[in-house]
């Protein structure tokens, strides 16, 4: 998987990121930037529910904390070293800035 940004620079959700949970090994980095000067909290979140599913809806899905990425007001990195479904941004508590979290999927393409 090439590296994946998504920003968010108000109290919110990014987009959903869904990941695969075939590839082997899943492994996903994970790296939030905080722009100069921001002052916010934020929490990177999973779900273990289907984004493809036509069902999916991420405000109605279950999300989980990151528990090292969670209520973070600095820049900061963490990993997934187990399979979950997709992966989202969620600003807590904003005052000013710019988060921008970028993913990087460990793995062999298509496999």
């Amino acid at each position: 998987m090439r590296p994946v940004v998504v920003s968010v620079g108000a109290a919110g959700s990014s987009t959903v990121v869904p990941l695969d949970h075939y590839k082997q090994p899943f492994n996903v980095g994970v790296g939030v930037v905080l722009s100069a000067g921001a002052t916010m909290t934020y929490t990177v979140e999973h779900t273990f529910s289907d984004p493809f599913d036509s069902g999916f809806s991420a405000s109605t899905a279950t999300w989980f904390s990151n528990t090292g990425l969670s209520a973070k007001t600095a820049s900061s990195d963490g990993n997934y070293a187990y399979p979950v479904r997709a992966v989202r941004l969620t600003i807590t508590a904003y005052t000013s800035g710019t988060a921008t979290m970028t993913l990087i999927q460990a793995g062999m393409p298509g496999r």
